[in-house]
């Protein structure tokens, strides 16, 4: 049900997406220091949401189609901001413009699975590539000035972050690789089964 708790801390993180968006066009490492807390958080319900309906026996197809749609929506829409905010350094901006078009193009690839009635089960490739793209995500809105106001001046946060981006292009680019792959055998598969329905 849409109001269990895994459910409602799925509906929080895609919530948090507006409050980021414009604590991040203030243009203050106040902002972004306050901007890094409440993405903490949004990341920690990324966590809490899957952790607690196995645990309280809540899993439902509702969540399950929720909470990688409020994954994508995070990331991408943050992705968008900070490249139009211009918070991509070491030309990570076309590491996200690869990124998003892999969520898009698996996106296309699951809805028109789900029409032929064929899953397309998340891996743990895929788990890392969005943890690796979050931290990097949490440097980038970060930035040098929240590091400076929390004593970490020492720290190139909007260097690491851009880093980070790049290298979460490899799984990235290799899960999607794998989804495409599985997906077209899948979808093979289901169109010989219907042949030889037809045939017979």
């Amino acid at each position: 049900m849409l109001t269990d708790l895994p459910n409602i801390l799925t509906l929080l993180r895609i919530a948090s997406i507006p409050v980021l968006v414009v604590l991040l066009s203030v243009h203050s490492p106040t902002a972004n220091v306050i901007a890094c807390a409440v993405y903490t958080t949004a990341c920690i319900t990324d966590y809490l949401d899957g952790a607690l309906a196995r645990r309280w026996h809540q899993l439902s197809e509702l969540g399950r189609m929720m909470d990688p749609i409020a994954d994508k929506l995070l990331v991408g829409s943050l992705l968008l901001a900070l490249a139009g905010l211009t918070h991509l350094p070491v030309f990570s901006l076309y590491a996200g413009i690869i990124i998003m078009v892999r969520e898009i193009l698996v996106s296309g690839l699951r809805e028109y699975m789900a029409s032929q009635r064929e899953t397309l089960p998340s891996t743990r490739l895929a788990k890392w590539k969005t943890g690796i793209q979050m931290v990097a995500i949490g440097f980038l809105i970060g930035g040098d000035g929240a590091a400076g106001m929390l004593g970490l001046s020492f720290l190139p946060a909007s260097l690491i972050g851009g880093i980070l981006l790049w290298f979460s292009v490899i799984p990235t680019v290799i899960s999607g690789w794998g989804y495409l792959t599985a997906g077209l055998a899948r979808i093979m598969a289901g169109q010989s089964r219907k042949s030889s329905k037809i045939s017979f």
